[in-house]
Order: structure tokens, then C-alpha cells, then sequence
């Protein structure tokens, strides 16, 4: 099993001395990775997701140009807001100056509102994503791209830098399509919480498809040092461990950063890091 921590990228802990120190800290603790989140605008008055939220690739690149070693990720990276092109120079831009860190954990998104004020159909996002995906990969594998779908054109262009090795990406979701998307073009699967039982069954069924041990089972958990109890999530480790989850996130909820770095050493406890 490894183990991520989401970075305090949010909300009123948030700041640039937070997330370097935040992953400066899951670095020495011996966290494999830190984690970001997605997205470009909230609805206003909407109690979820958090309106203040730093870009997610910018906030990985402040985190990789404070450590050395630590894994890089997004969970989720929404793939039909930005252009596949663009997209494709970003993350290899990334993993290149950060010496090969990135996990690309990428989806089709769910917030309507925010598909419609970026001007992108939401009822298109699945297809999107799938061809985005594609597109991605085509930028990163040819040195002249030329890739043509129902949503994407890209024709006869050089998308430099490449990067110096295939980019993990894992794909986010549980919904039947999100499945077969990460079936068909993911190199991992990263779930955002699920019931355990049902989490089980989903395991199983996609073990049947892609049994290739490469192929990660990642899942996201919002547990926090300070809140939960520890035996309770040190039994939760074990039960995931057992149904084949290999690599956890954990997002603590504090909004002050003594308290956030008190929950991640605590974290850190009940993963047997320290």
C-alpha cells in the first residue's frame, strides 16, 4: 500500500507558504505523493466544492519546486475544460521539470454550472474526455501530431516539450462509463470515496479486466488526524488493503496550518510512516 495526502490548495488554510510546506512536510514524513484538486469556478452560494481553490498545475509546480522526490497527482484533473493540446504541454511541461513525479489523475467532471460558464456542453463530457485523453497521448508519443475526432482537430503540429516517459494517468469515477473508460485508457482507476461493500464488488469486476499488477486501484478519503478515530481508520487500511486497494489519499479538513500539520503527522501514524 502507498499513501498520498492531499495539499491544503483550499479554502482558508490555503497559501503559497502552506502548500510548499505542506508538501515539504508529507516529503520528510514519507508520504509517496501529494495531491491536488480541479476546479475553475463555483457557483456562488453552492456549499460544495470550495470557491477558493489555487489551479491545480500551478499548485503541483509551486509543490515540485519545494521537494525533491515526492510523487505529484491531481484527483481529479476535469480533461473537457482545457483544450487536449493544452493540456498535453502542461502536464509534460510538469513531469519534465519535476523530474518524472506526475500522476495525471484525470475525469469527465460533474458540475453543470461550470461546464455551461466555460462554454463546454456537459451533455459531451464523457466523449470529451475519451478523446481528450486520446489526443493527450498522441501529443506525447508523435513528434508531429496528427490526431482528428468528433472534438478534437490537431493537425500536423510539433507539441514540445514531450515527456521523457509515459505519464501514469488514472481515471477518476465510478460510474459504469468512468469504468470502462479506465479499462480502456487508464493505467490506474482513482475512486474519490465509496461504500467499501460496493467498493469490493467494483474491484473485482475491474481486476477481471485489467489483472495486470500495474494497472492502480487509488482511492481518496477525507480523513483527517485530528478528527477521526484511529483504530477506526488503521481497520479501514486493512479492509481496503484487502480488497485489493493499493494507494490511498487522505484530504484532512483543518483550515489553520499547525492543524493541518498535526492531522498529517497523525495520518502518518495510522499508515505506519512514522
Amino acid at each position: 500500500m502507498k499513501y498520498g495526502i492531499h495539499l491544503p490548495q483550499y479554502g482558508r488554510v490555503a497559501s503559497a507558504q502552506a502548500i510548499a510546506d505542506a508538501a515539504r512536510h508529507a516529503e520528510g514524513l514519507g508520504f509517496s505523493d501529494v495531491w491536488v484538486s480541479d476546479h475553475i469556478g463555483v457557483p456562488d452560494g453552492a456549499p460544495y466544492p470550495p470557491a477558493f481553490l489555487f489551479d491545480p498545475l500551478v499548485s503541483l509546480s509551486w509543490a515540485a519546486a519545494a521537494t525533491r522526490t515526492i510523487g505529484l497527482g491531481t484527483s481529479v484533473l476535469v480533461v473537457p475544460y482545457r483544450h487536449p493540446m493544452v493540456l498535453a504541454k502542461q502536464l509534460a511541461s510538469l513531469d519534465r521539470l519535476s523530474d518524472g513525479r506526475l500522476i495525471v489523475g484525470a475525469a469527465a467532471g460533474w458540475l453543470a454550472d461550470e461546464f455551461a460558464a466555460l462554454g463546454v456542453p456537459f451533455d459531451e463530457r464523457g466523449r470529451r474526455t475519451d478523446e481528450g485523453i486520446a489526443a493527450i497521448r498522441a501529443c506525447w508519443e508523435n513528434r508531429i501530431v496528427d490526431f482528428e475526432s468528433e472534438t478534437v482537430r490537431i493537425r500536423k503540429m510539433r507539441v514540445e516539450p514531450r515527456p521523457e516517459r509515459r505519464i501514469p494517468i488514472w481515471i477518476g469515477g465510478a460510474s459504469p462509463a468512468a469504468q470502462r473508460r479506465a479499462v480502456r485508457l487508464g493505467d490506474g482507476w482513482h475512486l474519490i470515496g465509496a461504500d467499501t461493500e460496493a467498493l469490493a464488488s467494483l474491484i473485482g469486476q475491474m481486476r477481471e479486466l485489467r489483472p495486470d499488477p500495474e494497472f492502480t486501484v487509488s482511492i481518496r478519503v477525507t480523513w483527517d488526524g485530528l478528527k477521526g478515530d484511529r483504530a477506526t481508520y488503521e481497520r479501514e487500511v486493512e479492509v481496503l488493503d484487502a480488497i485489493g486497494v493499493q494507494h490511498i489519499v487522505a484530504a484532512p479538513s483543518q483550515s489553520d496550518w499547525p492543524s493541518w500539520s498535526a492531522s498529517v503527522e497523525g495520518l502518518a501514524e495510522v499508515f505506519g510512516l512514522i
